[in-house]
């Protein structure tokens, strides 16, 4: 019986593609996976080839676009819950595809009378290349879903009672035009009964610029004011403290309100899922004449398991700081960290560099030190590659690290800002010490909300335009002198901080200054 014609043209069209080798055919299916498709033309698939081929210069062509014209839509994307659980279905998707194209890739170019070795080698290899995109997809799927249980946990829904309200149909700057931000370091070690704030800053945007003032306030501050319409106000018209108290309060302290004030008045100023952080932003508002938006704050003890999760970090040790000790019981640390340049620490030796203090000289101010130090080391350490290869470790330490009241429709206006701030300036802003606030029983807040005032108010410069002159000016000596000279005060512009970070964390061994 004669073939027909149209099976005669089918045996045709395949057998010159399968007179190549096993390994040649290996070869071809391999290298179709940077462009998929490619194989599919090799092996007389013409249509389906050329459909795949474009899809894939499409997807390639379209990554490259986004990932070097839109980073500000990608790092939107990543902080979008929904967005990513898209980015994740996706990235399946592809990589079940890359698998069945260079499954059918091989199967089609196979030689039909190749050996049982070589059918084997080739069964490996590809078995192995099919392994290697599904545990490459499964860690990308796995990194996406950390990404999205960190975004879902610390900026979720959160009952705050202090949090601003915002239109997000309407551009959020123009709402916010100086945004303000509480940043706390929380301290919670085993030898304190509850979470003291050690660390209390507010970080000042210039919306529009970009522009960051950071202002400070020393732990040991008493008589932190309240707003006149707050509750809290009415109990403590004249700032906390007790009036019929000791001269130092250590419980009235600034880094105590944050544990004591819920404790005293739980619930007063209404429902809360970080009461402590609500209070201070109302008081430290108050105490510098500003409107605080929201907090971040940070964990000290959460920096032991980021630490690890980085591998460690290297700092420069100019004393011997202790491992542990208790000043007020005279209990001793248990040892101390050496001096010496570029000493790598781990977790747990990271976060006694930065909170130890047993009897260390000018012990707050030392410490304060050590942390900007533990900080610039961890900044350094978090190089992208370093991020990406560990990121579910180090997302998960975010998790414990990080607690604040913003809100997920915040995150993209954010992302917007950051940049702007990345390449704006960072000054600081001098509350000080000596005229306001020599010791912490009293401060000067007055005098702290008019420095603050004067440090974000730009300075107006009126300047009048010359006149064209017609005749020869007159002598200086018969110029009338009704119009004094203006002089700018000093405290309208504050100078910036001279601190650098790289001389301070240097090794220059001796005791703390």
């Amino acid at each position: 019986m004669t073939p027909s014609r149209a099976a005669r043209a089918t045996r045709a069209r395949r057998s010159g593609p399968r007179r190549r080798t096993a390994l040649g055919a290996l070869a071809i299916a391999l290298a179709g996976i940077l462009l998929p498709g490619t194989a599919y033309l090799v092996a007389r698939r013409t249509r389906l080839g050329s459909v795949l081929i474009v899809v894939s210069l499409a997807l390639y062509g379209g990554a490259a676009y986004v990932g070097l014209r839109q980073r500000d839509a990608v790092i939107s994307w990543a902080l979008d819950p929904s967005w990513l659980l898209w980015m994740i279905a996706g990235l399946a998707a592809v990589g079940l595809a890359w698998i069945v194209v260079l499954v059918t890739s091989y199967k089609m170019l196979r030689p039909l009378t190749s050996g049982p070795g070589s059918r084997g080698l080739g069964a490996l290899v590809i078995g192995g290349v099919c392994f290697a995109l599904t545990v490459s997809t499964a860690t990308g799927a796995q990194t996406l879903m950390a990404q999205r249980d960190l975004v879902n946990k610390v900026f979720g829904e959160s009952r705050s009672q202090t949090r601003p309200t915002i239109n997000s149909t309407q551009d959020v700057w123009k709402q916010i035009p100086r945004l303000n931000v509480l940043l706390l370091g929380a301290d919670d070690g085993d030898d304190r009964q509850g979470t003291r704030t050690d660390t209390v800053m507010v970080a000042s945007i210039d919306t529009r610029t970009g522009n960051t003032s950071l202002i400070s306030l020393t732990r040991n501050f008493m008589r932190m004011p309240f707003p006149a319409g707050s509750p809290l106000h009415k109990i403590y018209p004249t700032g906390f403290w007790n009036p019929n108290g000791e001269k130092e309060q250590p419980e009235f302290y600034l880094d105590a309100m944050y544990r004591n004030i819920p404790k005293l008045h739980p619930g007063i100023l209404g429902p809360s899922d970080n009461e402590g952080a609500d209070v201070l932003k109302v008081s430290v508002g108050e105490a510098l004449g500003l409107r605080i938006h929201y907090y971040v704050q940070v964990n000290l003890a959460g920096f032991a398991q980021l630490v690890e999760a980085l591998g460690g970090i290297t700092v420069n040790i100019n004393y011997p700081v202790p491992v542990g000790g208790n000043d007020d019981k005279n209990i001793p640390p248990s040892r101390y960290l050496q001096p010496g340049p570029n000493q790598k620490l781990n977790g747990p030796d990271a976060l006694w560099f930065a909170r130890g203090r047993y009897k260390v000289p000018t012990a707050d101010l030392a410490r304060q030190a050590r942390q900007r130090c533990t900080v610039k080391a961890i900044v350094e350490r978090a190089t992208p590659q370093n991020v990406l290869t560990n990121y579910n470790a180090i997302a998960k330490a975010g998790e414990q690290l990080i607690r604040t009241d913003i809100p997920k429709n915040m995150l993209a206006a954010l992302v917007t800002l950051g940049q702007r701030v990345k390449t704006a300036k960072i000054t600081n802003i001098d509350l000080d010490k000596k005229k306001n606030f020599p010791n912490g029983r009293n401060p000067n807040y007055a005098g702290m909300r008019e420095i603050v005032a004067q440090a974000l108010t730009p300075v107006r410069r009126t300047t009048t335009p010359p006149r064209k002159l017609t005749t020869a000016p007159p002598s200086t000596a018969t110029q009338p002198r009704t119009t004094p000279k203006t002089t700018t005060p000093k405290t309208a512009t504050p100078k910036p901080d001279a601190g650098d970070l790289t001389s301070a964390c240097a090794y220059n061994p001796g005791p703390p200054g």
